[in-house]
């Protein structure tokens, strides 16, 4: 006999647990994806190459997640999403091991695309797993924790990634993320339910998906979102140091604060988000505009840097969570394509914003990254704008 793809009724409280392990799996993946951010200057001392180069991690990562998001979701479509998790968990564990042994930057970085392709597949199945597990009447909550889970990474990833790796060097940190991983891939194995898949589409899809000018223009926004976000955030800890001279405690808790506020907005979300989608998304664009315009004044004051990394970390989760409501929405039949495609163009904006920063750190200078990131920013709100008065969706 088949197995139920849902829990019983009388399991509502094992739902729950359910999905505070899927937004705990969240923490996990974005964390060993936003950890180097804070050890750059770690590891490039270690390799004995520049900040710039080393920045090369955040880069390849990230595009090797926008280019194979699709193919691989494509490519597990039809396997159950349990097994597909666990898979996921697997390489990804075996993946840090390699971090941790590296003895060059190109073994690092071979470690990173494994890394990168568990990344790729994890965020194609992880809101609809979500969503299926949530108890009835809990989808907005459960996108909310999933938000939580990302907004933590940042809040205690991030900052205690970077603590162990001051103290006990930054292959501590990847192995402590590493050894997490394995104690949640045995919770997911003991508590998650058979979840048979229900995609049934194909290749032939993302043309029908692509003719839908909402799906592309949010798309397109959340690529530009991201170019700017990560042009900045890429070098936030070498800029905060050189550019401001914050020092190392003050770095890591102005990334604590920023992290803290993702959670901030992902709050502000769950409150506001169902009746003032619009405002929100339009309010945020402007607001991460203005953080990105002004971050070169703000870091010459630990008081004004940590306003603006509340700001700056409250309505970027802000712009994701309301862009991501939309989104999932667009096709119920295709939420993993959806999705898959809405984590390979986040992914591409967050590479090209690595490289763009880093093109600007080589060319231009270190504290140049937030006015060249506030150029991108300009071209979102325009765009943003647009959607506004074209699409009554957005209304």
């Amino acid at each position: 006999m088949t197995p139920s793809p849902q829990p019983a009724p009388n399991t509502r409280q094992l739902q729950y647990f359910q999905m505070i392990l899927m937004g705990i799996s969240a923490f996990v993946v974005n964390t060993t994806e936003f950890v180097p951010v804070a050890l750059l200057s770690d590891i490039a001392k270690d390799f004995a190459i520049t900040t710039a180069q080393t920045g090369w991690m955040l880069t390849l990562y990230a595009w090797i997640v926008a280019a194979m998001s699709l193919p691989l979701m494509l490519l597990t479509g039809k396997m159950e999403r349990k097994r597909l998790l666990l898979t996921v968990f697997a390489v990804f564990i075996i993946s840090h091991v390699l971090s941790v042994v590296a003895w060059n930057f190109q073994i690092l970085l071979i470690s990173r695309v494994g890394i990168a392709l568990s990344h790729a597949i994890f965020w194609s199945i992880t809101a609809a797993i979500t969503l299926r597990v949530a108890p009835e009447g809990k989808k907005a909550l459960a996108l909310s924790i999933l938000a939580t889970g990302t907004s933590l990474a940042m809040v205690l990833g991030v900052p205690l990634g970077r603590l162990v790796g001051q103290w006990f060097g930054w292959r501590a940190t990847f192995a402590g993320i590493g050894a997490i991983a394995f104690a949640v891939c045995i919770l997911q194995a003991k508590l998650l339910p058979t979840l048979p898949s229900m995609f049934d589409g194909s290749i032939k899809k993302v043309p029908e998906l692509l003719k839908n000018p909402l799906l592309v223009c949010l798309y397109l926004f959340c690529f530009v979102v991201f170019t700017a976000h990560y042009t900045a955030y890429s070098y936030i800890e070498p800029f905060m140091r050189e550019v401001g001279s914050i020092s190392a405690n003050e770095a890591t808790l102005v990334l604590l604060i920023f992290g803290g506020a993702g959670i901030i907005g992902s709050v502000l979300f769950s409150y506001w988000g169902d009746r003032y989608n619009k405002a929100l998304m339009v309010i945020a664009s402007i607001l991460l505009l203005l953080s990105l315009l002004t971050l070169t004044l703000a870091v010459t004051s630990i008081w004004s840097l940590t306003i603006l990394a509340l700001i700056w970390g409250a309505v970027l989760m802000m712009l994701l969570l309301a862009v991501q409501a939309k989104v999932i929405m667009i096709d119920l039949k295709a939420q993993d394509m959806v999705m898959s495609m809405f984590s390979g163009i986040i992914n591409l904006g967050i590479g090209a914003g690595a490289l763009l920063g880093g093109y600007t750190v080589a060319h231009a200078s270190l504290s140049s990254v937030g006015f060249v990131g506030a150029g991108v920013a300009s071209v979102a709100l325009l765009l943003m704008i647009f959607m506004v008065r074209r699409f009554v969706a957005l209304r």
